[in-house]
């Protein structure tokens, strides 16, 4: 095979940074409904091509290009040329094509024609809107910048593993060293082994000179993040839930950077509850749900109770009331006119069942209702756990700070 070699001539869209440009539309591509709280959620796959068109075009009039970068790329008259528009809506094709081939955005199928073919509508079909959606490069970038953006904002750059007050013979020694006892790990310290045998006369190493230097117990954790996606997450003139999605997304790249012993599931919970993967995580929308906080809780035991880790936690964030509850039929009994004895008795039933099963529960509250906050703080008293009445815009800080501060808890 022959190879032809040509001089390097870069492409005009290489200066873009693509990822800065991601960040810019990171709150549409996380959107979850907030435009229009009463869109139908999941109702087609992905998002609309236009609306990726129109957040890319806002971001290069509003600073994602230097004015300089912006006559390279449609000529220095661009701003008064007739076409104007014409190119710059030819270049947010380019850039959109260049998301797709850098491997941040997929094309969605476009199934609605044979949707209509095989109901017997006859013809090809109108066709839908064309759709997108965001591939795993994208969620793990987003997800590295949240969580770079929100340990800055802590004031913290290196994160280690979960310390905890107890002592043992571990792997890093921090403490001073002692004699070994049966069972433990025999991270032997040679020098002060070798001084006991000096002390005694002899050069001969015994039993009764062996010493193990003494380290942090560090813990392994299984958390479930259990996100409320009912109505309320989206209403009120707040959007909640997107603030949500990106402590998700930041907490799952800490996990997977730093602490890779851990595990991390999700778990959404309206009407009913459900495990997600995090990868689907940017799909997901809030709908016309009320909030059954007690599926969400058995099934994140359910989870929780399959892991073989030191700690295991449920982190709940929530703006609502529990307003829903599943019956043993399968039937779904809903109450959204206050706190319901009914539904908020079996709730904190599932709370001590949790604790029962040594599972603590952390809830971070989006709200400041009365009645909300003696909810929460029920749930801590039976669980032992912690509540924190946050914002969107300090939730992050205050999970991740939660998750990191595991090295106060003392495991037995």
């Amino acid at each position: 095979m022959k190879y032809r070699y040509t001089k390097y001539s870069p492409e005009d869209l290489d200066e873009v940074d693509l990822e800065d440009l991601l960040s810019r539309l990171s709150d549409m591509l996380l959107g979850s409904g907030f435009e229009d709280p009463y869109d139908i959620p999941l109702e087609e796959s992905g998002q609309s091509m236009q609306a990726l068109h129109d957040a890319i075009l806002e971001a290069l009039l509003s600073g994602a290009l230097s004015d300089d970068m912006l006559e390279r790329l449609l000529g220095k008259d661009w701003q008064t040329a007739a076409d104007a528009e014409e190119r710059i809506d030819e270049l947010v094709d380019r850039i959109v094509k260049k998301l797709q081939q850098q491997g941040y955005i997929t094309p969605s199928p476009d199934l609605s024609a044979e949707q209509a073919r095989r109901e017997g509508a006859g013809g090809d079909g109108e066709p839908g809107a064309v759709r997108f959606e965001i591939t795993d490069k994208s969620l793990d970038f987003l997800g590295y910048r949240a969580l770079r953006d929100l340990m800055g904002s802590i004031g913290k750059s290196s994160l280690g593993r979960h310390d905890t007050r107890e002592v043992a013979t571990g792997i890093e020694a921090s403490g001073a060293s002692k004699p070994y006892e049966f069972g433990d790990t025999m991270n032997l310290d040679a020098a002060g082994t070798v001084l006991n045998a000096v002390k005694r006369g002899t050069l001969d190493v015994d039993y009764q000179d062996l010493m193990v230097a003494q380290g942090e117990y560090q813990s392994s954790c299984a958390t479930v993040l259990m996100l409320d996606c009912s109505h309320s997450m989206i209403l009120y003139g707040e959007d909640r839930f997107t603030p949500a999605k990106r402590v998700a997304l930041a907490l799952a790249n800490l996990v997977r950077l730093q602490y890779p012993g851990d595990a991390l599931k999700c778990v959404l919970f309206h009407d009913s509850a459900e495990e997600i993967p995090l990868s689907q995580l940017a799909r997901v929308r809030v709908g016309p749900y009320y909030t059954n906080t007690r599926e969400g809780l058995r099934l994140a035991r359910r989870i929780l109770e399959r892991q073989q880790k030191d700690m295991r936690q449920i982190v709940m964030i929530t703006d609502g009331k529990p307003s829903a509850l599943t019956r043993p039929d399968g039937r779904i009994y809903r109450n959204a006119f206050g706190l319901d004895p009914f539904i908020v008795s079996e709730t904190f039933a599932e709370v001590a069942a949790c604790r029962r099963a040594g599972i603590m529960i952390n809830t971070f509250m989006l709200a400041r209702d009365h009645d909300l906050i003696a909810f929460v703080r029920k749930v801590a008293q039976i669980c032992h756990g912690k509540a924190y009445f946050t914002t969107p815009r300090t939730l992050g800080r205050y999970v991740l700070m939660d998750y990191m501060d595991n090295k106060t808890r003392t495991i037995h």
